[in-house]
C-alpha cells in the first residue's frame, strides 16, 4: 500500500474523496472524512471516533480496491492538518491498520483511549509525565527544525513509527500509559525523556517572566462562574507548559494549579485553554475577540476572513480559543485586556 500525506490548514471544510482519508480535519464525521472540531460531532477526538466507529474508515477505503490496479498499487491519500499532533498521528495509525487488519484488535483499542485522555488534556496529575507517551513524542518533536512542508511529513513518520512501537508493545503484553522501563534501552526514547525531565526548568524559567492573574470563568455545567489562577506566558521555553502549569499547586496563588494558560508563539498564534477538570470553560470569548479582531483589522483595512477557533465541539466545549490562521490583528496587551474583560463581566 502506497500511503502520501497532505497537510491542510486547521478547520478545513473536506469532502470525501476516493482513495482519500480525511482525518482530524474536515469538520464532519461521514466515511472518508473522520474529524470531531464541528458542533454535530460526538465527544471523542478523531483516534476514538475510528475506534468507536470503524466502519467510517472500512466502508469507505477497501483494501483490495488499493492494493492494485491493472497490476499496479493505487495510492492512498491521507489528509490531515498542517503540524499533525498526537491526535492526527495516531488517527493516520489506527485507520491503516485498520484497512490492513479489517477489524479493531485491543491494542488499536488501547491506543484510541489514550489518545482521547491526550487530545481532551485529561492525562492525570499524579502521572510521570518523562514516561508517558504523550510526552515522549512532543520531545521528539521538538527536534524537528525544517521548513514547514518537510516538518509535517517528518513529524508524521516519527509519529507512525512511534505508534507501531505502542502497538507492538501492547501485543506482546506491556501497558504503555506510563513505563520508564519499556522505553529505555532505545537511544531516541532515552533521549526523550530526558528531555522531558528537564523542560520543568524551562516550565520554572517561562513562570518567573510569565503574568499570573486571578479571574472568574464561566462554570461548564449551569449557571455561574469560578474563580481561578491563570497564567500568560510569551513564546514558552517549555514544550509541556500546559502539564507542568495545571500542576504547579506551589505558584498558583489559589493552590490548585493555573486553570487558564495563555501562550503565544512569535506574533504568528495564540492559544488559550483551560483545565476539563476544574469545570470551566471559555464559552463567550471567542466572539469577543473577533470583535475585537473586526474593529481592528477595520482600521488597518485588512480583510477579515479567518476567524477564533472557540472550541465549539462537544469534545472541547469551549475549553480552547485558537486564534485566526491568517494571524491576528490584535496585539499581545489588546487579548489580555479582552480576556479581562471577559473575566470582568462574569463579576
Amino acid at each position: 500500500m502506497d500511503v502520501v500525506y497532505q497537510f491542510v490548514k486547521y478547520g478545513e471544510n473536506l469532502n470525501p474523496e476516493q482513495n482519500t482519508l480525511a482525518l482530524d480535519v474536515g469538520m464532519k464525521t461521514v466515511p472518508g472524512v473522520i474529524d470531531h472540531h464541528h458542533p454535530q460531532a460526538e465527544p471523542e477526538c478523531t483516534a476514538s471516533l475510528i475506534a468507536k466507529y470503524p466502519d467510517l474508515v472500512l466502508d469507505h477505503i477497501k483494501k483490495e480496491e488499493i492494493s492494485s490496479q491493472e497490476g499496479e498499487a493505487k495510492k492512498l491519500r491521507i489528509i490531515t492538518h498542517r503540524f499533525p499532533d498526537f491526535d492526527a498521528v495516531s488517527s493516520a495509525f489506527l485507520a491503516l491498520k485498520l484497512i490492513v487488519k479489517g477489524k479493531l484488535d485491543s491494542s488499536l483499542e488501547k491506543i484510541a483511549a489514550y489518545t482521547k485522555m491526550v487530545d481532551s488534556a485529561s492525562l492525570p496529575e499524579e502521572i510521570d509525565l518523562s514516561s508517558t507517551p504523550y510526552s515522549i513524542l512532543r520531545a521528539l518533536f521538538t527536534w524537528i527544525r525544517k521548513d514547514e512542508e518537510e516538518a509535517n511529513l517528518e513529524r508524521m513518520k516519527e509519529g507512525l513509527t512511534f505508534m507501531n512501537f505502542l502497538y507492538s508493545k501492547s501485543d506482546e503484553g506491556y501497558d504503555f500509559f506510563q513505563n520508564r522501563v519499556l522505553f529505555s534501552g532505545i537511544d531516541r526514547y532515552e533521549k526523550a525523556m530526558r528531555k522531558t525531565d528537564g523542560d520543568y526548568f524551562n516550565y520554572l524559567s517561562d513562570l518567573h517572566r510569565g503574568h499570573r492573574v486571578s479571574l472568574y470563568l464561566p462554570l461548564t455545567s449551569g449557571q455561574g462562574k469560578k474563580k481561578v489562577d491563570g497564567l500568560i506566558i510569551k513564546n514558552p521555553r517549555s514544550f509541556l507548559s500546559k502539564e507542568w502549569a495545571r500542576r504547579d499547586r506551589e505558584n498558583s496563588p489559589l493552590g490548585e494549579g493555573f486553570t487558564l494558560l495563555m501562550t503565544n508563539f512569535g506574533n504568528n498564534r495564540y492559544i488559550l485553554g483551560v483545565d476539563p477538570r476544574k469545570g470551566v470553560n471559555l464559552k463567550g470569548l471567542g466572539s469577543l475577540l473577533d470583535e475585537k479582531e473586526e474593529e481592528k483589522r477595520k482600521t488597518l483595512g485588512r480583510e477579515f476572513a479567518e476567524h477564533w477557533y472557540d472550541g465549539n465541539c462537544p469534545f472541547f466545549n469551549f475549553r480552547i480559543v485558537d486564534s485566526p490562521q491568517d494571524v491576528t490583528s490584535l496585539s499581545h496587551e489588546e487579548i489580555v485586556n479582552t480576556l479581562l474583560h471577559f473575566s470582568q463581566q462574569l463579576e
